[in-house]
């Protein structure tokens, strides 16, 4: 799989956003914080690997499925990105 530089620094970038935030969740858990503050916590890190999920599929769409519809393989291409969001909806 081919990541431009840039966008790996991006994913890379994110991803550590999402565990500083689950590291606090976690210290709030620990620490038996308000449950209201750690929703909003907990929020935060699924936002991020939202995020991040974002930047991986954009990669994605711009590299692999661009060179699977340039050598004919398009229904493959298509096939595999709607199985990931089946499993999401799963």
């Amino acid at each position: 799989m081919y990541r431009p530089r840039d966008t790996q620094e991006r994913i890379v970038h994110r991803l550590k956003i999402a565990q500083g935030h689950l590291k606090k969740v976690i210290q709030m858990v620990e620490d038996q914080e308000y449950c209201i503050d750690i929703l909003h916590q907990s929020q935060a890190v699924q936002a991020a690997l939202k995020e991040t999920d974002a930047v991986i599929l954009e990669n994605h769409l711009k590299t692999c499925v661009a060179d699977s519809i340039s050598k004919g393989d398009k229904e493959k291409a298509i096939r595999e990105i709607m199985d990931v969001f089946k499993k999401k909806s799963a």
